[in-house]
């Protein structure tokens, strides 16, 4: 559950709701790729824009659709209170795991973090992956309470941001992480650009957004790279650069793939919470064009 590739699809939606059949359409999907894991209600599942009933009922969604292929559910939430709520309910729903970033308002300290893993940890019944996500959360993890969060109970796996592009720096950043946690914890890398360098520099799980819309894409690479074949998966990276580049121009990945679920007819437009808008004008046409030119899947 906490290895290989881990799919994150959006939660489609508009101001009237939850749009429920493209978001079964997304998860079937994902099971007909063979996916190792589906992770739903993380930030590209808009975790945050969705009240406490939505959620419940996106969960239900997703543990209903996905067959045998795990089910790792976002938790993250203002209040621990709310995180102990959401995750009993995932618990009920029958999720594999779950997923929790330390969510604010106000600026979160380290020992305030590493208290909320702790209510957490003690109460949950499944395995817990720690999100590590600073342009949403605007906290920053050292390794050291990386450490300390990961010996406590039901802790599986971390999810880091993107590792650097020199691979024998980004082997040094695995290691060190690794040097401060126990054996049974996975490091998952997050930051689609980052994947193929991540996994060949040692990372058990791909974390990826591309996962939730182009499933056979990122299997690609990720499948390389478990096959030490280091060379294929950069190159079946380096290949999606100009994708990487719209991410990058356009403010992260989430306008950019909410625009390709949506050229690809898996769902409505629009899909996203206003007052975010999917990629529009000339980033659109030139995600049209790439979706046809990399063949995109």
């Amino acid at each position: 559950m906490f290895s290989g590739l881990s799919a994150f699809p959006l939660t489609p939606m508009n101001e009237r709701g939850l749009d429920e059949a493209a978001f079964v359409r997304l998860i079937e999907r994902l099971v007909t790729a063979n996916v190792d894991s589906i992770g739903v209600l993380g930030s590209t599942g808009n975790y945050a824009y969705l009240t406490m009933v939505e959620r419940a009922r996106v969960v239900r969604l997703a543990v209903e659709h996905a067959g045998n292929v795990p089910v790792v559910v976002g938790i993250g939430a203002l209040r621990t209170r709310d995180v102990l709520a959401l995750a009993k309910d995932a618990e009920i729903a029958g999720v594999s795991g779950v997923l929790m970033a330390p969510m604010s308002y106000q600026k979160l300290r380290p020992e305030e973090v590493l208290g909320l893993y702790e209510a957490v940890t003690h109460a949950l019944l499944v395995p817990l992956c720690v999100y590590d996500n600073p342009g949403t959360t605007q906290f920053v993890f050292s390794d050291e309470l990386h450490g300390q969060i990961a010996q406590l109970p039901n802790v599986a796996s971390i999810k880091i941001p993107g590792v650097p592009e020199d691979p024998v720096a980004a082997r040094s950043r695995v290691e060190r992480l690794r040097a401060q946690i126990p054996l049974h914890v996975t490091v998952g890398v997050s930051g689609d650009g980052y994947a193929a360098n991540g996994l060949n520099a040692g990372c058990d799980a791909w974390y990826s957004v591309i996962g939730g819309v182009f499933p056979v894409t990122a299997l690609a690479i990720t499948r390389a790279a478990q096959a030490g074949n280091a060379k294929e998966a950069i190159r079946l990276s380096e290949r999606l650069q100009p994708l990487w580049q719209l991410f990058s121009e356009y403010g992260g990945s989430l306008r950019v793939v909410a625009a390709a679920a949506e050229l690809q007819g898996l769902v409505e437009h629009p899909c996203l919470p206003l007052p975010l808008k999917a990629l529009a004008g000339e980033g659109r046409r030139r995600l049209r064009e790439l979706i046809d030119e990399l063949d995109l899947s």
